[in-house]
C-alpha cells in the first residue's frame, strides 16, 4: 500500500505541476494563442482552457471524492480532444503522442488513488 500512495502523490504532483505550467503558459505565452489558432479554435476557448486547468490542478488535491473524479474527467477529456485536434490538423508526432503520454500520467494517479485508501 505505500508503494501505490507514493506513485499516486508523484503522479498527482507531476499533473498538478504541468497543469499549473499549461495555465500560465496559456494565458501568458503569445505562441500558443497561435497555436490555438492553428488547431482552430477561438481564443476565448484558451482562456476558458487555462482557468479549467488551474482549477482542476488545485481539485485534484482537495479532500473531496467529487471534486477529485470531475477534474480526472476534465482533464481526460482535455488531452484526448487535444490528441484528436492535433492529428487532423496534421501536426508533428511529437504534438500528437505527447497529450497521449500526460494521459496515461494523469490514468495511473487515477488507479493509483483508487486503490489506496483515499476513495
Amino acid at each position: 500500500m505505500k508503494s501505490t500512495k507514493i506513485i499516486y502523490y508523484i503522479t498527482t504532483g507531476l499533473m498538478s505541476l504541468a497543469m499549473a505550467f499549461s495555465t500560465f503558459a496559456y494565458l501568458s505565452n503569445p505562441a500558443l494563442k497561435e497555436a490555438f489558432q492553428h488547431l482552430g479554435f477561438p481564443d476565448y476557448f484558451r482562456i476558458e482552457l487555462a482557468i479549467a486547468k488551474g482549477l482542476a490542478a488545485i481539485a485534484l488535491w482537495l479532500p473531496f471524492r467529487f471534486a477529485k473524479e470531475i477534474a480526472y474527467i476534465g482533464l481526460s477529456i482535455s488531452f484526448i480532444s487535444a490528441f484528436i485536434a492535433h492529428s487532423v490538423v496534421g501536426d508533428p508526432i511529437f504534438n500528437i503522442i505527447y497529450p497521449l503520454f500526460i494521459l496515461a500520467i494523469l490514468v495511473v494517479s487515477y488507479v493509483t488513488y483508487r486503490k489506496s485508501n483515499f476513495a
